[in-house]
């Protein structure tokens, strides 16, 4: 009964979480009684030196984590992938190879794909892409002949219903949400169903990966740590997202995209994971975590007091208020990731809709430090229209801003956003190019602010938010990529390391027994405000 499926991840190195889309469908296929593989090329070197977390460790941007993934284990595999990917195929024998991409997965999976092709070609076996780039990429995706069908949109009820057609031996080109190729070149495009009911998904099968999968840093430490979905959909129109396209696909249809799970089925998941799979840190990663009222708050509050564990979420600075951190500190609140992304109100609005004042965002991050959690703030440089002028007002507002850590990424114009098509209409870049990861080189090229002085301003990001204003000058000079450059770089870094640059965490939430010690001390005192506040924006 039931088949073989075999997932492939093309997992950019360093991009530590696992996937919690395929630990989701593992779980339904099993359900249903197919066996689930997944190939995860994590931790193979096999992505050109490209390396998500060791990249904002080089930039300042996170604490050091080196040391404490080697003690895990965790490093790059010794093995070839290839030699690895065709035993895994030669032993299990799968009926289908399913692929989950985002756009800079994209060129790796075909790569994988290929070394595939004898495989499919000698078993017939059928290929599926699914994921975001599938979604809003379609007719890029379903071109390459090792693809013989994608996924747009959510995946639950068409990966069901692909495999039982494929258990049953029946054609499954009317399958809803599945672009299928015909044998006469056409591509049937099924109709887009309703969205999934989340509360109806069952918990996420982590089995499916490797142990040292399991585990993540965060500030300076690495934890073993499990994804949790609390909403899928994010309610806001951020114009570098892809969130304002997936409402607008689904709304079109007549279904709101956005959803929230119930309460008591995530603490259902929390507990097992907590009871069974002793998990040390809990990850929420819904877009917007706050995009909930005060009735919805107070019962994860009172849930989660259950739980007791660290937790990471992300939000936006107008969402927190002193009543939401307090209660989330006093329950395990560890660390948040707030999306301010650039410094210029007006051009924050224009181009990226996101309306808050600086002086609100300034305002309201304050709240975090009074009960003793640690933030990060993401910014992004390289937006089309912007300028290196530009840049510095993003510098400038994180120096008013007393954050632990911040974050500074190359502008990625990805298919299925907003800022894409206005990339494509002022001609930097063309409708078919996929483009690359985040952390890498600026994929746009802007004569008024080129892609030398994007990295410059990455490089040097941390440095001009922290260090005074008397040092900019220095820092300037360690913007050059030279050997003169790149030696007053690392003295500044050094330096940096040694005064800015937060230690590894000490787990103030990591038990019951430390936790309400902790908690009385942190409520008592904030810490002291941090250098890099002197002048130079103007916030009101």
């Amino acid at each position: 009964m039931g088949i073989k499926v075999l997932f492939i991840y093309p997992n950019t190195f360093g991009m530590n979480m696992l996937p919690p889309a395929i630990a989701l469908f593992s779980a339904i296929l099993k359900k249903d009684g197919h066996q689930v593989k997944v190939f995860d090329t994590t931790y193979y070197a096999v992505d050109h030196g490209i390396d998500s977390d060791g990249s904002k460790e080089k930039k300042l941007n996170v604490v050091p984590y080196e040391k404490e993934m080697e003690k895990k284990g965790l490093r790059i595999k010794d093995s070839n992938w290839k030699e690895d990917f065709a035993k895994l195929i030669e032993d299990y024998k799968p009926d289908t190879l399913i692929m989950s991409s985002t756009e800079d997965m994209w060129e790796l999976g075909i790569t994988i794909l290929d070394e595939a092709r004898e495989y499919k070609t000698k078993n017939n076996i059928p290929v599926l892409a699914g994921g975001v780039f599938p979604t809003f990429a379609p007719e890029i995706c379903i071109k390459y002949d090792m693809v013989d069908t994608i996924c747009v949109g959510e995946g639950e009820n068409s990966l069901k219903d692909f495999c039982k057609k494929i258990e049953n031996k029946e054609d499954f080109s009317d399958v809803t949400n599945l672009w299928v190729k015909q044998k006469n070149g056409e591509i049937k495009k099924n109709p887009i169903t309703k969205p999934v009911d989340i509360n109806e998904n069952p918990i996420i099968d982590t089995s499916l990966f490797e142990e040292a999968r399991l585990y993540r840093p965060m500030a300076g430490k690495v934890y073993k740590m499990y994804p949790i979905e609390t909403i899928r959909g994010c309610p806001y129109t951020c114009k570098f997202c892809n969130s304002p396209d997936q409402m607008k696909l689904y709304k079109s249809l007549g279904h709101n995209y956005f959803r929230k799970k119930k309460m008591d089925l995530v603490y259902k998941e929390l507990k097992y994971f907590k009871d069974v799979h002793n998990v040390e840190y809990n990850y929420f990663w819904a877009d917007t975590f706050l995009a909930m009222n005060k009735k919805e708050l107070d019962a994860f509050i009172e849930m989660y007091k259950e739980i007791r564990l660290p937790f990471w979420m992300q939000t936006r600075p107008e969402t927190i208020n002193d009543y939401n951190i307090k209660k989330l500190a006093e329950v395990g609140l560890h660390r948040i990731s707030f999306g301010v992304e650039h410094g210029n109100e007006e051009f924050r609005a224009k181009i990226l809709d996101r309306r808050w004042k600086n002086k609100d965002i300034i305002e309201r991050l304050k709240i975090p430090h009074k009960y003793g959690v640690a933030f990060s703030v993401n910014n992004i440089t390289g937006f089309p229209t912007e300028t290196k002028k530009l840049a510095f007002d993003t510098i400038e507002l994180n120096r008013y801003i007393d954050a632990d850590n911040a974050n500074i990424y190359s502008f990625v114009p990805f298919h299925g956003t907003p800022l894409r098509k206005m990339c494509e209409d002022l001609g930097l870049i063309k409708p078919e190019t996929i483009t690359k990861c985040l952390t890498n080189a600026p994929i746009i090229k802007m004569k008024q602010y080129p892609p030398e002085e994007i990295e410059a301003i990455k490089k040097c990001f941390s440095l001009y938010v922290k260090f005074p204003k008397n040092r900019w000058k220095e820092i300037e000079q360690a913007e050059k990529n030279d050997a003169e450059g790149n030696r007053i770089y690392h003295n500044l870094r050094d330096e940096y390391l040694e005064k800015y640059m937060p230690k590894p965490d000490a787990d103030p939430h990591g038990g019951a027994e430390a936790f309400e010690s902790v908690k009385k001390k942190t409520e008592i005192t904030s810490p002291a405000s941090r250098p890099g506040h002197e002048d130079g924006l103007d916030v009101h």
